[in-house]
């Protein structure tokens, strides 16, 4: 997707810039247990302050509940602690609105100097940010371009959607991509134009309906696919194997099935688990053994791939000029079955070519596990637009970057 200016060719100086970025961060309670998206958006934020600009951030956290924004605010959750964070990266204080665009957004934005940074509340509080209604969203647009002299979309994470602060403003505004945003599409231009090979992507997480039409898509471009996690279930099952009290999507077997044809078809090889952990339970210290595929019991729950499938998943790595992988292998969250999401960031943290982690959950595995960042090429922010891009979607969010103002 080419026709995107970046930052450089907006006059930025003097003007309020609204930034849409994803500082969409993991919260417990109020405490940021992976702060990757924040300082992935410094860079973009930074280039803006030093050519003065005043930089009005707009970022979505959650998915806040209710059909208005009264019972939204009141649910939560507040961007408060992702403004401190951002301030203690920047060094710079981060005033937060008391609201999405009222009358204390108006004042924010007023009060901002050259280089400083403010941010608006969570921009999902407002019902209309994600209105199917193309007018509803308009209007809304609307207020968020009246704060503003130009627009930059940084918010790699919220690309793939048809929201009112991704894709409705930009065509408002003078806008450009945001650094972030250049790099991510570069990334993905260079995984489905023309990848080294062999290449190899490893998929994970929990559901095959998320990911049935990027596997469709890449069995035109891999040379592997390996499927491990909550989504190899369904493989397994498929092929008339016993996997208990797995997570299952039943109504899916029938599309896994005539993907796995399609692959034998193209002389894709398709690698699943040999043998799998099964626990009593869904719990850090749930009783769990190895099983052999072929002897899962019925009343135990997958949840990682055994010692042969780390092995076998290593192997079938070793080869790869090309990765991109996408999805834990298992539950890492408890360290009692984080060994084969481990295994696989390891395998692909040593290879010498173009590794690609693809956001989401693996991003937040490797920082979790404590492996080095910079081990792999290139960690993205955004899971779901990483793998609709894959997929040969279109994105709202970069169709609206590179067109025109209207």
């Amino acid at each position: 997707m080419g026709g995107m200016n970046g930052v450089d060719s907006l006059a930025v100086a003097g003007r309020v810039v609204l930034l849409r970025a994803d500082l969409n961060v993991p919260l417990d309670g109020t405490t940021i247990t992976d702060d990757g998206r924040i300082r992935a958006s410094l860079p973009t934020i930074e280039t803006i302050r030093e050519r003065g600009g005043r930089v009005l951030i707009v970022a979505h956290l959650g998915r806040p509940k209710g059909d208005t924004y009264a019972e939204r605010v009141a649910g939560g959750p507040s961007l408060a602690p992702v403004a401190a964070r951002l301030a203690e990266l920047l060094g710079v204080p981060v005033p937060l609105a008391a609201d999405v665009v009222g009358e204390s957004a108006w004042a924010i934005a007023a009060g901002l100097a050259d280089g400083g940074v403010a941010m608006l509340e969570n921009i999902r509080f407002d019902p209309a940010e994600t209105s199917k209604d193309d007018a509803v969203r308009a209007e809304l647009a609307g207020r968020l371009a009246a704060l503003a002299q130009v627009y930059v979309g940084d918010g790699f994470g919220a690309l793939h959607r048809k929201h009112a602060s991704v894709y409705d403003v930009p065509r408002l505004l003078p806008h450009a991509a945001g650094e972030l945003v250049l790099a991510e599409v570069a990334v993905l231009e260079k995984l489905t134009r023309d990848p080294e090979r062999p290449y190899v992507v490893v998929l994970g997480g929990a559901k095959p309906s998320d990911k049935l039409g990027v596997i469709d898509n890449l069995l035109g471009k891999a040379d592997r696919i390996l499927i491990g996690g909550g989504m190899s279930y369904t493989f397994l099952a498929a092929q008339g194997l016993e996997v208990g009290r797995s997570l299952l999507e039943a109504d899916r077997i029938d599309d896994v099935r005539a993907i796995m044809a399609d692959a034998r078809a193209r002389g894709v090889e398709l690698v699943l688990p040999v043998d799998l952990v099964g626990a009593t339970g869904f719990a850090p210290d749930a009783a769990h053994d190895v099983y052999p595929v072929e002897r899962f019991p019925a009343d135990r729950e997958g949840m990682d791939m055994g010692p042969a499938t780390r092995e076998l998943f290593a192997a079938k790595l070793a080869d790869a000029a090309t990765v991109f992988w996408n999805g834990p292998v298992g539950v890492f969250e408890f360290p009692a079955f984080a060994a084969g999401t481990r295994a696989v960031a390891e395998a692909i943290g040593k290879l010498p070519g173009f590794t690609v982690v693809g956001g989401g959950d693996s991003a937040a595995a490797i920082r979790r596990l404590g492996l080095p960042e910079d081990a792999f090429s290139h960690i993205s922010t955004g899971g779901g637009a990483s793998l609709e891009y894959l997929e040969g979607a279109t994105l709202p969010g970069l169709e609206a970057l590179a067109g025109g103002q209207e």
